[in-house]
């Protein structure tokens, strides 16, 4: 029997991605956001406020990477999401991670971060049911460590994933089945 629960401000689970842009000197901001998914095969949504530095850098400078958080990188990830580049300008480089500027958009790519999809900004929503940030991808790398044969191989991925019940981070991993094959067994 199921039993009610409180519900959240999320659907369970979550990925973790985080977002770079460059600051209006240059510096570099990245925030964790769970709330993003893809639109279209080359479109994205950020559920994300206007008061985000970073959605005000977007907007400025039209671009951003989106990046998918691994397990290797949760202590990072969680930085960028406790604090604002509104208060700690500086949040990068105390992180430790390093940047190349994108050949396509004015953003950052993390080097150590294993999946980037730099994106143009294309508008931002903002009515009762805007999602945000649109943005159209150009562009996603992943670093061979985590490819086989020549897709993304999720276990040597590891990306994490949020939990909003616990506020946990968990490692996403362990195939379980195959996507428009397993259901045929029903037919």
């Amino acid at each position: 029997m199921k039993k009610q629960i409180k519900t959240t401000e999320a659907v369970f689970p979550m990925p973790v991605l985080l977002i770079s842009t460059f600051n209006e000197d240059g510096s570099v901001d990245v925030m964790n956001a769970a709330w993003g998914t893809m639109l279209d095969r080359d479109m994205v949504a950020l559920n994300l406020t206007e008061t985000h530095k970073t959605v005000q850098n977007i907007k400025k400078r039209g671009g951003f990477v989106i990046h998918i958080a691994d397990a290797k990188h949760v202590v990072e990830a969680d930085w960028f999401g406790i604090v604002s580049a509104n208060d700690e300008p500086d949040k990068f480089r105390k992180s430790g991670l390093t940047y190349t500027k994108s050949d396509l958009v004015d953003a950052p790519v993390i080097n150590e971060l294993p999946i980037a999809m730099e994106c143009s900004f294309v508008e931002y929503q903002n009515d009762a049911t805007g999602l945000g940030v649109i943005g159209k991808v150009l562009k996603t790398s992943a670093e061979e460590s985590v490819m086989k044969d020549g897709k993304v191989d999720v276990d040597a991925l590891g990306a994490i994933a949020f939990d909003p019940y616990t506020h946990g981070y968990y490692k996403v991993g362990g195939r379980v089945g195959d996507a428009f094959k397993d259901g045929l067994k029903l037919k």
